[in-house]
């Protein structure tokens, strides 16, 4: 199935039925009164986070929506019935967006967790409802009322508590493949990973954490290269991030100059993202001869400059690999414990979430809005070129004629 992480609807919320002007008229009642029934309500657009649905492809390509109307009201103070709600579908993880506004309507975080974004019309009024002393056979009744109508942007984010980052081909992949039942594609060239991959690892018994891994950035992402930074925002939900840094790269590359440029990339496309706590992942140690790992890894971390937590691994023997996932589980233990007890940490780190959303946010749409415009000047260009192709003022004053037999 496609990959699909963000989407732009339109729905809209069913009208109100119509009141309706009725009189009783019965056989030996000649003075029965009013009896018009009120209009049913429209129906309602609900969104829903659903566990078995992992990508918003469905809207994709259907992008609107359109609950019932009410039916009318009828005599006998019959009131009509209700328009049918909708409930759409999406994956864990989707944020709800008003395109207009920009307000966040909003954030699905948990399976079967709905948020109401059209409301249906009231029902309109029949005539019973204006009976008075003064007024025995009123003739007044109400339109319903119309449908609430909107358009949002659907954005889907991974929930998990770590997010691996690196170049391509640093061993992402192979990594969470060696702690996690995941089974992303792995192979012997850059960007094999298209699209990200979640993988549940277990540290201990009744003791997970949900990783990450999403494609690789290369130098210059921010400004398009390679994929991009399309998938960045998907770590914009993680607790922590996992740097791994090839320590062999195929291409013969200075490591300690393809983590920094990553780093760069990733405080281009949000401040706030690159302030997460960082654990440094030195792997492929198997590509490198035994006597020489640690003087090559010290050399690396001297390059970076590094003093956070690191650690030596090789993601296909899994050899260092336990160690990560143990220190993993222990930090986001802490960091929950912590937002549990301490109320302004809980504070401090909902503040750094909410920050990270807009940042993110931002930077996706303006990275979409400028693809976008370097499309459109391509085509310009590309037609300039076709309607210069035959210039009768091109050098040589010779122009080309060409007629159908």
């Amino acid at each position: 199935m496609r990959f699909v992480d963000e989407a732009v609807i339109t729905v809209e919320a069913g009208d109100g039925g119509n009141g309706v002007a009725s009189f009783r008229r019965e056989k030996f009642v000649p003075f029965g009164g009013p009896d018009g029934g009120d209009g049913g309500r429209g129906g309602s657009i609900y969104i829903q986070a659903d566990d078995d649905t992992s990508t918003l492809v469905d809207y994709r390509y259907t992008r609107r929506f359109r609950a019932e109307r009410g039916k009318n009201g009828s005599g006998a103070n019959c009131s009509g019935r209700g328009g049918e709600d909708i409930i759409l579908k999406v994956p864990v993880g989707t944020t709800i967006v008003d395109t207009e506004s920009g307000d966040i309507i909003g954030d699905l975080v948990a399976d079967g967790q709905r948020v109401k974004v059209a409301n249906g019309g009231d029902g309109g009024l029949g005539n019973t409802h204006f009976k008075s002393s003064t007024n025995r056979s009123p003739r007044k009744c109400t339109h319903g009322i119309k449908g609430e109508y909107r358009e949002v942007r659907l954005e889907l984010k991974v929930l998990a508590d770590v997010g691996l980052l690196g170049m391509p081909n640093a061993g992402k992949s192979t990594f969470i493949r060696a702690v996690s039942a995941a089974k992303p594609k792995v192979a012997d060239y850059p960007f094999t990973t298209m699209v990200p991959n979640l993988g549940v690892v277990d540290a201990d018994r009744h003791r997970s954490f949900v990783m990450a891994d999403i494609p690789g950035l290369i130098e210059g992402a921010a400004e398009g290269a390679g994929l991009g930074i399309r998938f960045l925002k998907h770590l914009a939900r993680t607790r922590i991030l996992l740097h791994i840094v090839d320590v062999q790269p195929i291409d013969g590359s200075d490591p300690a100059y393809n983590a920094r440029a990553i780093l760069a990339e990733l405080e281009k496309f949000s401040p706030t993202l690159a302030k997460l706590p960082i654990v440094l992942v030195l792997n492929k140690l198997d590509q490198l001869p035994e006597e020489s790992r640690d003087e090559w890894c010290q050399h690396i971390l001297d390059e970076l400059q590094w003093t956070g937590p690191v650690f030596k691994t090789s993601g296909l023997m899994a050899e260092g690999t336990k160690e990560v996932v143990y220190y993993l589980m222990d930090q986001i233990e802490q960091q929950r414990e912590r937002e549990v007890e301490d109320p302004e940490y809980a504070a401090e780190i909902k503040a750094l979430r909410e920050q990270l959303e807009a940042e993110t946010r931002e930077q996706t749409i303006a990275a979409k809005e400028a693809y976008r415009a370097m499309r459109k000047a391509q085509r310009e260009a590309d037609l300039d070129d076709d309607e210069d192709f035959d210039d009768d003022e091109d050098e040589g004053g010779v122009e080309s004629i060409y007629v159908r037999d």
